[in-house]
């Protein structure tokens, strides 16, 4: 008798019983349905040309339906009535049995026949695996054959809250080397999965644990006890992996730092920003990757300080061609390698404190248009620095700077832009000078005297260019 969990999966696709071509659920969706899980998407393996079948089923619902590759003959169709997206692949292989040997984890190599009444097809022990909450390879090869399910096995774990068998997880990490044999952007689109979780941080933590990480990301290989000063109470790895954990907690939940500007920031990190990624994705990514650079900049003075000069500005160009290196867009790679090289002057500010508006303006527009992706990831990274010589004075003056900022940032933007009283070509003719670089500098200045209050006629920006110029001659 069929799982009556499975029913559903099966009425839904029932336009296809008795089709010429025989056809198998397979994959994740049978696995959820079994655990009780929201189905989206499921995957559908059919014996021979997957064309007419896809074509079936989208005329049944009155569906889309497009070619996913040409090489492996892959159909989607999806919208209309169906109620869930369905992807259709040709059996890999001389069968059914190949094809679900062929799988990467025993949980995904179920198979549900769409003939009513037959029974689902469990050749690896998957139900089994699905009652135990445990993650292990179809086969022993199952990895090296795809370096792509490294990131994925992390993935599953943290998502589905199961184990990885010793076993698996011992291959794992005899594999995790081979995997930049992937290219680049399918290896992307998973660790962009994983930095979408609710939990990313644990994602994070067990792809560390299965040696992935280090390869992944080999500058965080070389920060893996990497000591540092005494205002640090963890190396470099685990204060990096901290600062992802605390990202991830302040992105759930910005409240306790930025009381009541916490709904605005939740309505920033969840815009969509690029590569099917929200800020909030991009945020945890530039946390992963914020001290990137420390090992190529550690030094130690006299006295045993130790000290990372430059290791933001550096670290935003190593952050960069990662990101080019799994193929990113540029406006992923735009927003990471701001918020690595912006996580440090924050902090230096708090020594400045209390700061006029002016001060504020000055560092929120050096990190814009990111600025509170900036600002949480300053707080994330403050929070992981508690070292024997840190006060929790210092983090408490950080957390209140913070939330100033934040709450300035919110109040300019409200304010909407700011019109200049004296336009580019008036102020080059005021000082009688042809335009050129100077003028964008010029017109910055008198924006931001107007956005404090002290210039706020015509008369006044005429008369405070005329000091400008004065100061700044050609």
């Amino acid at each position: 008798m069929t799982d009556p969990r499975l029913v559903r999966l099966r009425e839904a696709l029932a336009p296809l019983a008795g089709h010429e071509a025989p056809a198998w659920l397979v994959g994740g969706g049978v696995r959820d349905a079994l655990m009780d899980r929201p189905v989206a998407d499921v995957d559908l393996a059919v014996q021979g040309d997957a064309a007419p079948a896809a074509a079936r089923l989208a005329r049944a619902y009155r569906a889309d339906r497009f070619r996913l590759s040409r090489d492996f003959g892959a159909w989607r169709v999806s919208g209309g009535g169906l109620p869930f997206q369905v992807d259709i692949t040709p059996l890999q292989g001389s069968g059914l049995a190949e094809d679900l040997s062929k799988r990467d984890f025993t949980v995904n190599a179920l198979a549900l026949p769409l003939d009513p009444g037959a029974v689902l097809v469990d050749p690896h022990g998957g139900l089994g695996d699905l009652r135990a909450g445990r993650l292990r390879q179809v086969a022993e090869g199952a990895l090296a054959a795809d370096p792509v399910r490294l990131l994925r096995l992390a993935r599953f774990a943290e998502q589905l809250g199961f184990t990885v068998d010793d076993p698996t997880a011992a291959r794992a990490r005899a594999t995790a080397g081979a995997l930049w044999d992937a290219p680049g952007e399918r290896l992307m689109d998973e660790l962009g999965r994983i930095v979408s979780l609710p939990r990313a941080d644990r994602a994070v933590r067990m792809l560390d644990a299965l040696g992935v990480l280090g390869v992944l990301i080999p500058e965080l290989e070389d920060c893996r006890g990497l000591d540092q000063s005494d205002y640090h109470h963890l190396d470099v790895l685990d204060h990096t992996l901290e600062v992802v954990e605390h990202t991830v907690a302040l992105a759930a939940d910005p409240e306790p730092v930025f009381r009541s500007r916490a709904g605005r920031v939740a309505e920033v990190l969840a815009r969509p920003l690029a590569d099917d990624l929200t800020a909030r994705e991009g945020l945890i990514l530039a946390a992963i990757l914020h001290d990137m650079a420390k090992p190529a900049t550690r030094d130690e003075l006299p006295g045993g300080r130790i000290t990372f000069v430059r290791h933001d500005t550096l670290g935003a160009d190593m952050a960069e061609a990662l990101l080019r290196r799994l193929r990113t867009s540029n406006r992923l790679r735009e927003m990471v390698s701001l918020l690595v090289r912006m996580h440090l002057p924050l902090g230096f500010l708090v020594h400045r404190t209390p700061l006029s508006l002016r001060q504020i303006d000055r560092y929120l527009r050096r990190t814009s248009p990111y600025e509170p992706e900036v600002i949480v990831l300053t707080v994330a990274d403050r929070l992981a620095t508690r070292g024997p010589r840190t006060s929790e004075s210092a983090i408490r003056r950080h957390l209140v700077l913070a939330r100033e900022v934040m709450d300035a940032h919110f109040r300019i933007v409200d304010r909407g832009p700011i019109r200049p009283l004296l336009a580019g070509d008036a102020l080059a003719s005021e000082l009688g000078r042809p335009p050129g670089p100077w003028l964008a500098v010029a017109v910055d200045q008198l924006r931001e005297e107007q956005l404090v209050g002290t210039v706020t006629t015509r008369e006044a920006a005429i008369r405070f260019v005329h000091e400008w110029g004065a100061r700044n001659p050609a």
